[in-house]
This record gives C-alpha cells, sequence and structure tokens, in this order.
C-alpha cells in the first residue's frame, strides 16, 4: 500500500538531472511520507535488529502464503498469529515518538520488551487452543492478564503505524462499553464489567479477532503481496511513463498526466499519501513548470490520489472488507458497483483542469519532454497482471486465488524483459516489502475489531442510526447531510482500511435503517446495503482533501510549495463529483449496475458525465470563453439538475445545457475579436 523507503527509487518520467524540473529527492520524498503518511514512519535498521525484522517479515509473507493456499489453521489461530506478527514487528520498526532528534536506526529496549510480550499474545491462542474453548465464556486470571495486555498493545501499535485518530476512537468506545449506565437518553446501556470487556476483545470472533482482522489476515494480505511483486516489476514508473505519452501533449498536459497516473497508481496503492507523493514529486513540478497556480498543481495532485482509493478493482483494500462487512455479495459486485462513480470522480477532475488550463491559456507538453511513445507502448504488457485481476474476478474466480494467480502472472510477465526480470532476491524483497505494507493494515484492523466488537455487544449502531434519523425527522436528504458530515469527521487522519471500518459500523446504519423504514423486518436488498456502505466509504475517504485535515492535501503542499489550506480547499473543489455521486447512486442506484437495464445505466451516466461538464464550467468560471458570475450560477445550476436522479430534471438541465452551449460557441468568437481590437 503506502510506498516504502525502497520503493522509492527511481520514480522520474524525464530524467531527474533536467533542470526544467524540480524534482524532489529520495530523501525529501521520504521526509514528506514520514511527515504526512504514519504507516512510512519507520525506523531505518541494521545490523543485527535489521535482519530480525527482515526475516520476521519474510516469515510473515510465507506464513500468509502458505495458509492462503491451504488453510490448515482455524480461524482463532490464523487470526491471532497474524496478529502476533503484525504487533512484534510494528514495535520493533515504529518508534513510540516521531518527533526530530529521535533516533531512527535503534530499537530502546522497551520496543524490544513489548515485542516479545506482542508474540507471546499472539501464540496464546495456539498454545492454549483446547483449554480456551473449554472454558468458554469464563475467563482465568492469566486469560483475563493476556486478554487486557492483547487490547493495550494493539491500540499502542495503531497509534505507532496507524495515527492517532483510530486510537483515540477505541478507546472512547471502551469507556463507553464500560461506563454505558452513565450515558443520557439512546445512549444508554447496562455496561461492561472488565471481565466481560476482555472476553468479548479477545476470546470471541466479534473483538480483535473479529472480521477485519479476518479479511486482512486472508484477502487483503495477498493484495498486498500481488502490488508489493508489481512495484518489483517497475509497473509504478510505467504508470507515470504511459500517462505522459497519452495525456501529455493535451490541454494542460501535465494536469492531465497527474490524473491519469494517479487513476492507474490507486490499482495497487493504498494510501491517498504515498500516492501524493509518489507520482506529485514528478507531475506537480511539471504543472507548475506549464503555468499552474501552486495551489492548484496540488490541489490536482491531491484529487486525483485520494481518488485512487475509490478506484476498482483494489480500492485500497476496503473492498474486501465491504464483502463480510455487506455479506452476501461477491468482492466483483463490489468492484462493479464502484465502476461508474468512480469514472465520474476522475471525468470532473478532468474536465476542470481542462477549463483552468483553457482559462488561463496553457497548452500541452513539448515533444521533447515526452518519452519514446514507441518504446513505451513495447512495455504495455506490464498491465497485465492487474487485467488478469480483473478478467479472474469476472469468471468467478474466488478472491484469493485471483490474487494467488495475479502473483504469477506477475512473475511470468516480469520474465519478458530483462529490465523487468525478477530475481530470487527481488521475489525475496517483494515479499518483505508485501508484509511490511501489511503491518499497519493488520493493526488498523484488529484496533477497528475493538470499535466494532463495541457496537456490536452495546447495539449502538442501531442506537446511533436511530438517533441519525431521528434527528433529520426521517427525511432521506437529511440523513444523508449528517451521515456525510459523520463520515468525513471519523473519517479525518485515517488510512483507507481503519477509515472503512469506522465509517462503516458507526454510520452506514443510519441510511439502510430509513431505506428500511417501511420493511424493517425484511432482509436488506444487496442495492441498499452497498449504496450506503459506498456512501460513508466516499465521504470518509474525502476526508483526506477536506481541510482542516486535509492530509493529502497537506502532502501535495509540501511538494507544490503552496499553502496547505488553500490547496486543500482547492482539491475538495476539484473533487466535487465526489460530494455529488454518493447521493446520486443512493436515489438512483442504476450507476451502481445493480437491478437495472442498460438503457438505464447508460442514460444516468451520460447525463452525469454532461452535468459534470457544466458543474466544471460554472466552478472554474470558464467554457469556450471566460463566464461571469450570472453564467456561472445558471451553468453549475444546469449541472445538478443533470446528476439529481430523476429524469424531468433531466430534461430541463438538458435542454438548458444545449442552450448555454450553443450560446458559447456563438459568443466565443466574438469575445475573442472585441479582447483583439482592445488590444491594438
Amino acid at each position: 500500500m503506502a510506498k516504502r523507503k525502497k520503493e522509492l527509487k527511481a520514480e522520474p518520467i524525464m530524467d531527474p538531472n533536467d533542470e526544467r524540473f524540480d524534482t524532489l529527492s529520495e530523501a525529501e520524498q521520504l521526509e514528506l511520507l514520514q511527515k504526512y503518511d504514519p504507516e512510512s514512519n519507520t525506523r531505518d535498521l541494521a545490523g543485527l535488529f535489521g535482519k530480525i525484522v527482515f526475516f520476521g517479515l519474510l516469515a510473515f509473507s510465507i506464513f500468509q502464503l502458505y495458509t492462503s493456499i491451504g488453510k490448515p489453521f482455524t480461524a482463532y489461530i490464523q487470526r491471532s498469529i497474524h496478529l502476533g506478527f503484525a504487533l512484534s514487528l510494528i514495535f520493533l520498526l515504529f518508534p513510540a515518538r516521531k518527533k526530530p532528534g529521535v533516533k531512527r536506526n535503534k530499537v530502546p529496549f522497551y520496543d524490544v520488551i513489548l515485542s516479545i510480550i506482542s508474540i507471546g499474545v499472539g501464540l496464546y491462542w495456539p498454545l492454549n487452543m483446547n483449554e480456551l474453548i473449554l472454558r468458554v465464556g469464563r475467563v482465568s486470571d492469566l486469560d483475563l492478564i493476556v486478554g487486557i495486555l492483547a487490547v493495550l498493545l494493539t491500540m499502542e501499535a495503531a497509534r505507532r503505524a496507524v495515527g492517532l485518530p483510530i486510537t483515540i476512537i477505541s478507546g472512547v468506545f471502551l469507556v463507553y462499553a464500560f461506563f454505558g449506565p452513565y450515558f443520557p437518553g439512546f445512549l444508554a446501556h447496562r455496561g461492561q464489567d472488565i471481565d466481560s470487556l476482555v472476553q468479548l476483545m479477545f476470546y470471541t470472533t466479534d473483538g480483535i479477532l473479529g472480521t477485519p482482522i479476518s479479511v486482512s489476515a486472508t484477502f487483503i494480505f495477498v493484495f498486498l503481496l500481488f502490488g508489493a511483486f508489481l512495484v518489483k516489476t517497475g509497473v509504478g514508473n510505467y504508470f507515470n511513463d504511459l500517462a505522459v505519452v497519452l495525456a501529455g501533449k493535451l490541454t494542460g498536459g501535465p494536469a492531465k498526466v497527474a490524473i491519469f497516473s494517479s487513476a492507474l497508481q490507486g490499482t495497487i496503492s493504498g494510501s491517498s499519501v504515498a500516492n501524493v507523493v509518489g507520482s506529485g514529486s514528478y507531475t506537480i513540478p511539471m504543472m507548475k513548470k506549464l503555468g499552474y497556480r501552486k495551489e492548484f498543481a496540488g490541489g490536482v495532485e491531491a484529487a486525483a490520489s485520494t481518488g485512487g482509493q475509490i478506484m476498482p478493482p483494489i480500492m485500497g483494500a476496503a473492498a474486501f472488507l465491504m464483502v463480510e462487512f455487506i455479506g452476501g455479495v461477491t468482492y466483483w459486485e463490489i468492484a462493479k458497483a464502484a465502476a461508474i462513480p468512480a469514472l465520474l470522480y476522475f471525468t470532473g477532475i478532468w474536465i476542470m483542469t481542462h477549463f483552468e488550463a483553457k482559462r488561463i491559456g496553457l497548452e500541452g507538453m513539448s515533444a521533447d519532454e515526452i518519452p519514446n511513445r514507441k518504446e513505451t507502448l513495447k512495455k504495455i504488457y506490464l498491465l497485465l497482471p492487474i487485467i488478469g485481476i480483473i478478467v479472474f474476478l469476472l469468471l468467478g474466480i474466488p478472491t484469493m486465488k485471483a490474487a494467488l494467480l495475479g502473483i504469477v502472472l506477475t512473475l511470468v510477465v516480469s520474465s519478458f524483459n530483462k529490465e523487468t526480470r525478477l530475481s530470487i532476491k527481488d521475489i525475496i524483497q517483494a515479499l518483505v516489502d508485501g508484509a511490511r505494507t501489511a503491518l499497519a493494515v493488520a493493526a488498523a484492523t484488529a484496533c477497528a475489531g475493538i470499535i466494532v466488537g463495541v457496537v456490536v455487544k452495546t447495539g449502538l449502531g442501531l442506537s446511533l442510526a436511530n438517533g441519525l434519523v431521528s434527528a433529520a425527522g426521517g427525511n432521506i436528504l437529511l440523513t444523508l447531510i449528517f451521515t456525510m458530515f459523520a463520515a468525513i469527521v471519523l473519517g479525518m487522519g485515517s488510512p483507507t482500511t481503519a477509515n472503512y471500518v469506522i465509517t462503516s459500523t458507526i454510520a452506514a446504519p443510519a441510511i439502510i435503517t430509513l431505506l428500511m423504514l417501511e420493511t424493517p423486518d425484511a432482509t436488506v436488498p444487496v442495492v441498499v446495503a452497498i449504496s450506503a456502505h459506498l456512501f460513508v466509504f466516499y465521504f470518509g475517504i474525502i476526508a483526506d482533501i477536506t481541510p482542516p485535515v486535509a492530509l493529502a492535501a497537506f502532502a501535495a503542499s509540501g511538494i507544490s510549495g503552496g499553502d496547505p489550506i488553500k490547496t486543500g480547499v482547492t482539491s475538495a473543489k476539484l473533487a466535487i463529483a465526489a460530494f455529488i455521486i454518493p447521493y446520486m447512486f443512493v436515489f438512483n442506484p442504476a450507476m451502481l449496475m445493480i437491478d437495472s437495464s442498460v438503457g438505464e445505466i447508460i442514460w444516468v451516466t451520460a447525463t452525469a458525465i454532461v452535468g459534470m461538464i457544466a458543474i466544471g464550467a460554472g466552478l472554474i468560471g470558464y467554457w469556450y470563453r471566460k463566464l461571469n458570475w450570472i453564467e456561472r450560477i445558471i451553468t453549475a445550476a444546469t449541472g445538478f439538475m443533470l446528476i439529481y436522479p430523476e429524469t424531468k430534471t433531466d430534461f430541463i438541465g438538458l435542454g438548458l445545457f444545449i442552450v448555454l452551449f450553443a450560446i458559447q460557441l456563438v459568443t466565443k468568437d466574438k469575445k475573442k475579436k472585441e479582447k483583439e481590437t482592445a488590444t491594438v
């Protein structure tokens, strides 16, 4: 997911020594990652501890591959060993303090102790399986101590590897579980004592060893390995080259390169910040050179990189969690449902960067700035593993097997060319890198299990859902607005996986409750469940570019030199589609391609794209010519009519769009002549 130190090599699209491009050095990229991406803020170990971590990560990957191929262990053993590996390695790799001056090449004694204790916690279930099953529902004194240690170690590991927000939220939920009777109104419950809380958290599959870490220990880990192998073949660099070849010469070329590259990077990256630093280190300087403002250049990269998290097929690994949380759906159904919304998201950013380029008179990149087209297209085979994964899933091959086949296909494809061929050393390094990226995910999902466990045990999800619906007076639009704000706040500062677990557990039930008011006892239809979960997922992700805590935008401003808040505001404006699309698919599920005809899907997609053109023109203030403020309001309003999922507004919007389009065509030359006359 997040790019690691060894993956920051050789990223440039062009020669990094070319004075035309003020690109970031490897050290500068790493500094940005460590500042804004907790998953990248690791120690740089050598010597004995370096070897211990290296072989520990390698063993982690081998264990996961072994269990994914044969699945010889029960759920408790599989998940607890996965947890033990992750916790023990996190305490060796991630420092307790992130401030400058902290030694990053040594492991303090207390972290060694925490790592050893973590191994003991991870092995407690495998070594005591029979006894724990026999005394189910009861905890011995030793069980109690181990369970408390498991909770505390999980929260501390999540703080180090993921960030403070999820740790604070899980802590608040534990307090809520313990002091339930003291909470007011619908939040009150009978409360949990220490024994029952520890039992829930570590000795059932509703807590730390619950569904979130189950997905981390199966689907997510194998797909992270797939991504690590892809990175080793150089596919990340190829994404950049391909984007430049296809979009570099277009109007405002570098901005469109950033969009194209970030969309592709999103297929293998699970971190908005890592995506920004990885591709933005080169696209942002190119945008600035062409003439884009610092804040706009950073905003484009931040918005596009964040969009990578909602881009199928991987979607920052949240798609796998969604399958388990919703139940009764396949991974392919989730990826298919997310396809059109993702297309509209990137279409919206593309349109606005185009209008901005036209407004300030920017052209594309020159021929000498474009890589050799023929040589670049010769390497198109590097995309075969990604295409292969999609085909495997489309053919109905189980998700785990599809990921394993993807790894095999990557090895085969890499052998086509000497430059991309993976040696035994490369394969071992890919296994290590894949396990390294999985550490933060494991910590996030384990900590999220604390939240899920409390919600399940106390019924908080339903209570919050009823509270939100009641506050909105049963109004669907108000409920969605309240849920949107809740998801954005809950998603601030959290990585994709933790972000989704939190928002889906706390906020999604409100939408489902409201949509099921007329049939409360009926089984929740797939379309209702998917639309609710995608709704909160979208807004949780958009928190990365929504001030005041817009980590992706802040990282982009670190590259562009622009103001962080202004960059965040610009990126949020460019990503306006993400604030509109979720409402669209809740009101009109045809966009999710579920229970809809081909005609309905084509119509809703086409009108939405036309609507995005109008909204983009209105927000930027330019179409074929500059728009005055009245024209901007009318044009943006026309776009919203086209996007609103109702046939009547669609036809009114289309009529207005045609009129506005005609006016633009008729008056563009007149305005141009007037400008030329004034100049003379």
